[in-house]
């Protein structure tokens, strides 16, 4: 398959409502549903559709209790830049393996760990870090 840039491209655009959020990040989660089974094809994955799917919904659920509308839009915004980029090729095995495959969590670390650190690492989390 060749990769045409606007493919899958949308319009940026501001939810009215809550309601239409809504839609939206359903539409979102069927479109990335849906095309697991190319994604595993495309990359030559050694993983089932079916891990694909429970990994983007985990992606999904991790969001699920958001309820400021503008962070809503900018959660659409880059997972439909995430769905437009995989769709199209432009990641590499180890982006898909590790960004989409990998859990986001990372180890609690007690107190006194944090203490020895010299810092809080809640307040003090990398912004390339993936992590919530």
């Amino acid at each position: 398959m060749t990769t045409i840039p606007s493919r899958l491209a949308r319009a940026t655009r501001v939810s009215v409502s809550a309601t239409d959020a809504r839609h939206r990040a359903i539409q979102l989660y069927r479109d990335w549903y849906r095309s697991a089974p190319e994604i595993v094809e495309l990359y030559g994955l050694n993983v089932s559709p079916t891990q694909i799917r429970n990994a983007i919904r985990e992606r999904f659920e991790i969001n699920r209790y958001v309820t400021d509308p503008r962070a809503i839009d900018v959660l659409l915004l880059k997972g439909r830049q995430e769905y437009q980029e995989t769709m199209n090729c432009w990641k590499q095995l180890d982006h898909i393996l590790g960004v989409l495959l990998k859990p986001q969590t990372r180890p609690q670390k007690t107190f006194l760990q944090k203490f020895y650190e010299g810092r809080d690492e809640q307040q003090a989390l990398p912004a390339a870090s993936g992590v919530h």
